[in-house]
């Protein structure tokens, strides 16, 4: 009898045992396939965010190069003996400073402008119905269709005959004729997800077509106006061909003016290129975190509608 007692209370143990082991090898397969995949996705990504990330990465070591070290082969993963000669050379040259400024004003005032006559458009296109109105929504589309640099020499004659060379005007003007298309058809979808009963019921109310705008549609489409407008900000940024046709030396953003301080006939100042460049893309990278949420909902606003 006190073999049995002490023997039956290990069974049940032993049962249940047993039990979570056949759930555990039912459950393994399973586990395991997820746990692959979870791996997999974490690698790609890495492998993408790398090769993403390398071009920064070779700006920053090629910064930090002294330039006698920048052609040394094969070349170092990280230079050996950082310096910081390159950044301080941008702090002591004034014309750097004269070319972010044109930058900042030429960039700012396009995506401003952008924004007002593409969100105009694009609520003209979305809530009104007129003849015309979809060959003219298809024109605006079609004029994406024709290469910056085959209207460039069209541009550069209007503005001479105008006196508007060398002027923030011309870079603003041609900046924002080729914002304008992708930055309308961006509202555009947008202002398709407003539903038209809320317009209806503030025509009941009695508020005008310009209070339902302004008041209205305007903060409902503030996403879709913020990506709107970051698009156009980074597009005059970048610019380089119009920036170094249609402006002068003392009308030259960042992108000319780098190229014309740093590059010469005989010699390329590697180092404070490429610290330069690491700099003035700061500007941009801030604007995308900081607005990242808005720029996410103002993309993806028009991709299904309610």
């Amino acid at each position: 009898m006190a073999l049995l007692s002490t023997a039956r209370p290990d069974l049940p143990e032993t049962a249940s045992t047993a039990a979570q082991t056949r759930r555990r090898n039912r459950r393994s397969p399973l586990t395991s396939e997820r746990r692959s995949v979870k791996i997999s996705a974490w690698i790609t990504v890495g492998v993408f965010g790398g090769f993403a990330l390398l071009p920064v990465y070779w700006l920053l070591a090629t910064s930090l190069t002294p330039r006698t070290s920048v052609f040394t082969y094969p070349p170092s993963i990280f230079p050996a003996r950082p310096t910081f000669e390159a950044y301080r050379a941008l702090t002591e040259n004034a014309a750097l400073f004269g070319y972010l400024r044109n930058s900042i004003i030429v960039s700012v005032v396009t995506a401003l402008l952008s924004v007002v006559v593409s969100a105009s458009m694009a609520y003209s296109f979305s809530k009104y119905r007129y003849r015309g109105r979809r060959s003219l929504m298809y024109l605006v589309l079609a004029s994406q269709m024709f290469p910056q640099a085959l209207l460039l020499v069209t541009l550069y004659a209007v503005f001479s005959a105008y006196g508007l060379l060398n002027t923030y005007s011309a870079l603003v003007l041609s900046f924002t004729t080729f914002t304008l298309p992708l930055c309308v058809w961006m509202l555009k979808g947008f202002f398709d997800t407003i539903p038209n009963e809320l317009i209806e019921a503030a025509r009941v109310d009695g508020a005008s077509p310009l209070r339902i705008y302004v008041t209205i549609v305007l903060p409902l489409a503030a996403p879709g106006i913020v990506a709107a407008g970051l698009f156009a900000f980074v597009r005059a940024w970048n610019d380089f061909i119009f920036a170094l046709t249609l402006a002068g030396p003392d009308k030259q953003t960042l992108p000319p003016g780098l190229v014309n301080t740093f590059i010469g006939e005989a010699a390329t100042a590697w180092p404070e290129l490429m610290a330069a460049s690491l700099v003035v893309s700061l500007p941009v990278a801030i604007a995308f975190i900081a607005l990242q949420r808005f720029l996410v909902g103002g993309l993806t606003a028009g991709a299904v509608k309610g």
